[in-house]
Order: structure tokens, then C-alpha cells, then sequence
């Protein structure tokens, strides 16, 4: 099955219509990479786990699949496995793989997600607005305790009561 995405420019009248076709990446067969390696000089048997074809952002990577019957098309933007059709806004283990460079995931601090709700602050439900204020103190709190180190939370206990031993029944 085909999926096609058609994008024509409004045009007047009497100019010439473009039209870009957007398309899938295609599963494509054991046979047709056979030939294509065979073209390119490459070895066939036994057959590769991957083959990388192109550069830069131009670049494409065939994965053979679990069950040896087929390649999955693998860019850095889109992938034909089955696992990408079910969750498409979501990268593949075979995009995970192959192009590692595009998962690059930055942790926000603390300190940047208070100064980005304070921005937002006015914009918030009083429920939020609440619990912004809450974060806020907690994070407080432990700038204190990392700024004394002799400084522990109190962790109640009562040191009279024997402790249960595990594993005796």
C-alpha cells in the first residue's frame, strides 16, 4: 500500500502547477537487495544485517528483518517496520541504531524548568500554579541540604523495636 502526500502550490491562472509527492519508505525484498548489491559489487551470501547508502542527511539504511524474509528502509525521519506504523511519531529501535545522532536528548535542570513556569506562571490554572510553588520549595529544601552537608533529613525510627529478619518464618 502506497501512502502519498500531494502538495500543489495555489497557482493563478496560466501558471504552471508543481507538484511535490511525498512518499513512505518501502519494505523492500531479500531479491531486490540481492540485485542491488550485486550491482554495487558488494558480496551477497550470507546476507548482511545492514546496508548504508548515502551521506549526510541524504542517508538511507536497509535492516534486514528478525525473520530474514525482508529489508526495512531506515532514515533518519522514517522507517517501514511495522513498529513505526503502529507508533509513528515515535523512533524505531531501528532508527535508535542507525542514527544515534538524532536521539540526542538534553535533561532540563530544575532551576530552567522553574524559570520557564515562572514565564508561564500567569497563564496557569490556580491547581498549577500550586504545585509550581511546591516544586519550587522542594528544590529549596535540597539546595539547603547540599549546601551543608552535615545536614540530614529527618528520617523518624524508633530503636527499640527489634527489626523483622527477612526470610524467617
Amino acid at each position: 500500500m502506497l501512502n502519498k502526500t500531494i502538495l500543489s502550490p495555489v497557482t493563478q491562472a496560466g501558471a504552471e502547477r508543481k507538484t511535490l509527492s511525498v512518499e513512505k519508505p518501502q519494505t523492500q525484498t531479500v531479491e531486490a537487495v540481492k540485485a542491488l548489491l550485486s550491482w554495487r559489487g558488494r558480496a551477497s551470501d550470507p546476507l548482511p544485517e545492514f546496508v548504508e547508502m548515502g551521506e549526510g542527511d541524504g542517508r538511507l539504511v536497509l535492516v534486514l528483518s528478525n525473520k530474514k524474509d525482508a529489508y526495512y528502509t531506515v532514515t533518519a525521519r522514517d522507517c517501514s517496520c511495522p513498529a513505526h506504523n503502529w507508533h509513528p511519531n515515535q523512533c524505531c529501535k531501528h532508527q535508535r541504531k542507525h542514527f544515534p545522532e538524532q536521539q540526542t536528548i538534553t535533561r532540563q535542570s530544575m532551576a530552567e524548568t522553574l524559570r520557564q513556569a515562572d514565564e508561564n506562571l500567569h497563564k496557569m490554572p490556580y491547581q498549577y500554579r500550586r504545585m509550581v510553588q511546591a516544586a519550587r520549595d522542594e528544590a529549596e529544601a535540597d539546595a539547603l541540604l547540599e549546601l551543608d552537608p552535615d545536614r540530614k533529613p529527618f528520617r523518624p525510627f524508633i530503636e527499640d523495636e527489634a527489626r523483622p529478619l527477612r526470610g524467617v518464618a
